[in-house]
């Protein structure tokens, strides 16, 4: 049995990427209509306005503006409030059979609670991860405890689902999306990256992704002046800084940035949002990436670069062997920085295997979407471990 009307839910430009061959397949499939709403951090001029770019590609179906124009907690649950019943309205007039969604941002949590309460199937992507040190973490389990459709990107986080007591017939471990964008992307090469984003490239070069640790209090900004301390000592090396997501202290790291770029214009560069087809492009030319970005673990490991991994955004995930861990302070990122440019560390990147799958999550998808039924799914029994 196939769904007419499948409504998938973007917020950020790093979720759109990673859902674009998903979106993609969709549109193209004659049995299937693609309902596309944009809201979050496309809508906003301070993150790039990039629903603009989704707009080359597809239809968007509704936008819903959450008015970021603060990351102070208060506002940001204002923020939701606002999205929920934004969402509810959409839904209302979209009449989709089915809300699919990707993550664990707090605009996704205000998407699947609308549809929960208009009793809309939800389809969930990414669930069953693990971040100790975000909100995320309990945003994520949340939404798939709300969901009808799981689909993992390891078969410990199918695992993982159905200890939260999802039936394990609606669990599928499909892989991570990051490897499918690596896989069908063609890459910009060296010159067009440089052209692209109008910065020269260096002897070295590194990128730097560092978003807030939601549970801890006032830490970003020491924690990534430790990393600013750090990789300015680095010789004949650029940087390359992607702003920060709109999340709780967001607005600190992203003035530390611009201050430190516009004092070091000739070896760095801060980008609102590099895109995908950039982003990927930049960690196929730099020699590493720093910071605490989901994609340092996701992604990089299949370019065979390292990974300087730092503080405690990211515990808990799986990780490759190109992953560094360290702690957010000089002398332990100094040290981190030295290993990945050992000889030792270079022969262990040559054999690094990304551990989230092969490139067919999409197509894995579609296929559950289209031949699972409808009937009766909303309605769920908690599947109690012990019957594993």
């Amino acid at each position: 049995m196939s769904f007419k009307k499948i409504c998938i839910v973007t917020g950020s430009r790093a979720e759109y990427g990673l859902l674009y061959w998903l979106i993609k397949a969709v549109y193209d499939d004659s049995d299937l209509e693609l309902q596309l709403i944009v809201t979050g951090m496309h809508l906003s001029p301070e993150f790039g306005s990039t629903y603009r770019e989704i707009e080359k590609d597809f239809k968007i179906n509704k936008k819903i503006n959450m008015y970021l124009s603060s990351d102070k907690s208060i506002d940001i649950s204002k923020s939701m409030g606002l999205a929920q019943a934004s969402f509810a309205k959409a839904y209302e007039e979209l009449n989709p059979d089915i809300v699919v969604v990707l993550g664990d941002r707090y605009e996704i949590f205000s998407a699947v609670c609308a549809a929960m309460i208009a009793r809309i199937p939800i389809a969930h992507i990414h669930g069953g991860e693990a971040t100790e040190g975000l909100i995320d973490e309990a945003i994520r389990h949340s939404i798939s405890k709300m969901s009808h459709l799981h689909f993992t990107a390891t078969e410990e986080y199918l695992k993982r689902v159905i200890q939260l007591g999802e039936q394990p017939s609606r669990v599928f471990n499909v892989g991570g999306l990051g490897i499918e964008n690596i896989k069908k992307l063609r890459l910009l090469s060296r010159e067009e990256f440089e052209k692209s984003i109008n910065f020269k490239l260096n002897t070295k070069n590194i990128l730097v992704t560092f978003h807030p640790v939601t549970l801890e209090r006032e830490s970003s900004k020491k924690q990534f002046q430790e990393i600013i301390y750090t990789i300015d000592e680095l010789q004949d090396t650029n940087i390359i800084f992607s702003k920060t997501n709109s999340d709780i202290d967001g607005k600190i790291i992203n003035k530390m940035i611009e201050e430190y770029t516009s004092k070091n214009s000739k070896k760095s560069i801060s980008i609102a949002s590099l895109g995908q087809l950039n982003y990927l492009s930049a960690l196929k030319h730099v020699d590493f990436i720093i910071g605490n970005s989901s994609s340092g673990l996701l992604e990089a490991p299949s370019f065979k670069i390292g990974t300087i991994n730092i503080g405690d955004r990211q515990k808990g995930r799986l990780q490759a062997d190109s992953i560094i861990n360290c702690l957010p302070e000089k002398v332990s990122i100094r040290e981190s920085i030295k290993k990945i440019y050992s000889s030792n560390f270079k022969e262990i990147l040559k054999n690094v295997k990304n551990p989230y799958g092969d490139e067919c999550a999409s197509k894995k998808i579609i296929e559950v979407l289209k031949n699972t039924p409808l009937n009766e799914i909303l309605k769920k029994s908690f599947f109690d471990i012990k019957f594993l």
